[in-house]
C-alpha cells in the first residue's frame, strides 16, 4: 500500500474515524475471504489512514496485481494472494510478504489488522475510488 493522495474529504475522514469508535472493533467479526475482498477492492483504490493520518494508497488491478505507495514515497508494484484467512502483498521492492486480516468496519469500508511485524498495526479505509493511483518520478503517468 504505498505512494501520493489527494486530500480526504470530510465526509471520508468522518466516515473512517466511525470505525474506530468502541464497539466498532473488526476483532470480533471474521475475517474477509479472499473472494470478499477481492470483490470489495479490484478496479479501486484505497487509501488507508491510521489515527486520522493517511498511511498509505494502494490501487488494486485485475489478476490481484496491485500497485503501492506510502504516502511521500514512490510508488510499488506487486500481488497479493491468500493464506488461509490472511491477505499477502509481495512487491517488487519488497519481497517478503506482508500479511493482514481484513474485516468490513461497521460504517462502511475495510479495516487491515497487520498479521505479523509491527503488532497492534491497524489501519482503515479512508477513501475508496476509482481513478488511478498516481505515481510520481519514473512512473509517471501509471
Amino acid at each position: 500500500m504505498m505512494r501520493i493522495m489527494g486530500r480526504l474529504t470530510a465526509a471520508a475522514s468522518a466516515m473512517a474515524l466511525v470505525s474506530l469508535l468502541p464497539g466498532a472493533s473488526a476483532a470480533q467479526d471474521a475475517p474477509m475471504t479472499p473472494e470478499e475482498f477481492e470483490a470489495h477492492v479490484t478496479g479501486r483504490t484505497l487509501a488507508y489512514a491510521e489515527g486520522g493520518e493517511v498511511y498509505g494508497v494502494e490501487q488494486y488491478l485485475p489478476g490481484r496485481r496491485v500497485i503501492w505507495a506510502f504516502v511521500g514515497e514512490q510508488c510499488q508494484r506487486g500481488w497479493w494472494y491468500s493464506q488461509g484467512e490472511l491477505i499477502c502483498f509481495v512487491y517488487d521492492e519488497e519481497p517478503n510478504p506482508q500479511c493482514w486480516r481484513f474485516f468490513r468496519a461497521p460504517a462502511g469500508g475495510l479495516i487491515a489488522e497487520f498479521a505479523d511485524g509491527e503488532p497492534g498495526l491497524s489501519l482503515y479505509e479512508a477513501q475508496n475510488t476509482e481513478g488511478p493511483l498516481i505515481c510520481p518520478g519514473p512512473d509517471v503517468g501509471v
